[in-house]
């Protein structure tokens, strides 16, 4: 009987000890989650060390096996050739016939600060205060203009050097129109939550066809490289869209050294790169179509001071761009002025 349950007590003992064998996990202690990292900086991969013997441990960010250590200790990594924004980091940890995963998330920004671009005001133009503009394009010496605001909601097309609406559109009232772009004699408008995009014939303003909204939540800003079109949603994301069909096909992710620039409104295409207006704040940023980085930024408080703009004026948005004649125009939400400007380094 004595060795009957000398054997049991064993026996528990065992499946105990197994059990915590099993139980056993492991943390990162770095890089916990969410460190921001820029891409130059080398990076210490460790893992929690309670002394367990282990096998081997391999490191992963994404699906790049950047590191193999034979312990617990601390792992450099480059992350020179990894892309900006947040990354996932996973180990395996092997130890006998099988292995445990231990993850976390790290975000990589640039490694270098935009250039600060200078702004110049080269002339100034008329503008409807009733505008609360949303979308801006440039044609042929016609601005093509998205106001927003339920209700309110139209779609324009205004003389440049009079400020004159020559066509317009109203929306039905449960719409608030955002922004806009034009794919050869097509404009393609956005409308803020409602989850649909607008197709109209450019010259008669007809509509001819909706999208409905994929991933993207929301609808601010659109803009056309040629090839592809360019969609925010308020984030820091950018969504490509297919530029016959509408259907979003990837995106990027925007950072600056910082961290990532969210609010990204009104998108402009100028030569190869993104320009953007970040919501509620004076600011245009440059952004790498290909990367996200933010490669530049301008300051436009100064061209319309707050103090000095008409009582009803909101915030700045709106950025057009005259490709054939290198002008670049930008107005803001019930401004009356519309400014063309020169961005310099």
């Amino acid at each position: 009987m004595e060795r009957f349950l000398f054997l049991i007590a064993l026996l528990l003992v065992t499946v105990t000890s197994c059990n915590e064998q099993k139980s056993i996990s492991y943390y990162f202690v770095s890089p916990q989650e969410g460190t921001v990292v820029n891409r130059e900086q080398r990076i210490e991969l460790k893992l929690d060390n309670r002394n367990q013997a282990v096998d081997s441990i391999q490191y992963w960010i994404d699906s790049n096996l950047v590191a193999s250590k034979k312990d617990v200790s601390a792992a450099t990594v480059d992350l020179g050739n990894l892309d900006i924004g947040i990354r996932s980091v996973l180990a395996r940890i092997f130890n006998g016939s099988g292995y445990k995963e231990a993850s976390t998330t790290l975000i990589i920004v640039p490694s270098k600060a935009p250039s600060v671009y200078k702004v110049e005001v080269i002339k100034t133009y008329p503008h409807d205060t009733e505008a609360f503009t949303q979308g801006l394009e440039y044609h042929k010496g016609m601005l093509y203009e998205s106001a927003g605001e339920y209700g309110r909601s139209s779609l324009r097309k205004v003389e440049l050097a009079t400020g004159k609406v020559v066509k317009k559109t109203d929306l039905p009232g449960d719409i608030f129109a955002e922004g806009l772009t034009l794919v050869g004699d097509k404009i393609i408008q956005l409308t803020w939550q409602n989850r649909i995009g607008l197709v109209y014939n450019k010259e008669s303003f007809e509509k001819i066809a909706e999208f409905p909204y994929k991933n993207s939540a929301e609808g601010w800003g659109l803009c056309f490289d040629g090839k592809r079109i360019y969609k925010s949603d308020g984030t820091n994301r950018i969504y490509f869209l297919n530029k016959d069909s509408y259907s979003e096909e990837g995106f990027i992710e925007v950072y600056d050294h910082k961290g990532p620039v969210n609010s990204l409104n009104e998108l402009e295409f100028i030569d190869g790169n993104i320009y953007a207006n970040v919501w509620e704040t004076d600011k245009i940023v440059i952004i790498n179509p290909a990367t996200g980085e933010v490669e530049g930024q301008a300051d436009l408080s100064a061209i319309y001071p707050r103090d000095k703009r008409n009582a009803d004026a909101d915030v700045l948005n709106g950025i057009a761009w005259d490709a054939d004649r290198k002008r670049l125009f930008v107005t803001g939400k019930k401004w009356d002025k519309l400014f063309e400007l020169r961005l310099s380094k």
